[in-house]
């Protein structure tokens, strides 16, 4: 495997063991029994784990980035705005890691930022501009239409970090929620 692929992997793992573990919970060790590999070899990919952390959570809200602007593609106003968020219900079931991810990185940003370090959110809040500009230019919506779908993208987060399926009657507030695109 080359390491690329390798790096790949790791990222993969990495995804998963943080979801599910949080920043200060997750040891690398975990990350390389994962991908099968030694603890030195994983900072010969990474730096560090703040490095692996930010690669998985950068990889977390590209993939939502590419689940809405796919599920968006050919389609305006309020056909879009439904067509995502089916398209981010889909992503929640067959892959909650993602979205935990995403939490995880709200939480350790948090964590790191109250204990003064700003760098280390840097890196998240460049990838939720990322996320914000990809779904209002997908949704062709006025700021405030952008900014509703992406509360109500949050209250899904929300639901699915606290276990609730994405079927449960709970998640029919999201999209009953969902307001018609001005």
């Amino acid at each position: 495997m080359s390491a690329d692929e390798r790096r790949e992997s790791v990222i993969r793992a990495a995804i998963t063991e943080f979801a599910r573990g949080g920043y200060r919970a997750t040891s690398t060790e975990a990350i390389a029994k994962r991908v099968g590999v030694s603890q030195p070899y994983l900072f010969r990919l990474f730096p560090n784990k703040q490095a692996m952390f930010l690669a998985a959570s950068g990889r977390c809200f590209a993939e939502i980035r590419r689940v809405f602007v796919e599920a968006a593609e050919g389609l305006e106003g309020e056909e879009a705005l439904h067509a995502m968020a089916r398209a981010y219900q889909l992503l929640v079931a067959d892959d909650p890691d993602k979205v935990l991810m995403q939490m995880q990185t709200y939480a350790a940003v948090a964590a790191a930022e109250a204990a003064g370090d700003r760098e280390f959110g840097e890196s998240a809040r460049a990838d939720w501009v990322e996320l914000f500009d990809s779904v209002h230019l997908a949704l062709g919506a006025e700021v405030d239409d952008t900014t509703t779908f992406l509360a109500y993208g949050m209250l899904a987060n929300t639901l699915t970090s606290l276990g609730f399926p994405a079927g449960h009657r709970l998640w029919s507030g999201f999209y009953a929620s969902a307001q018609p695109v001005s």
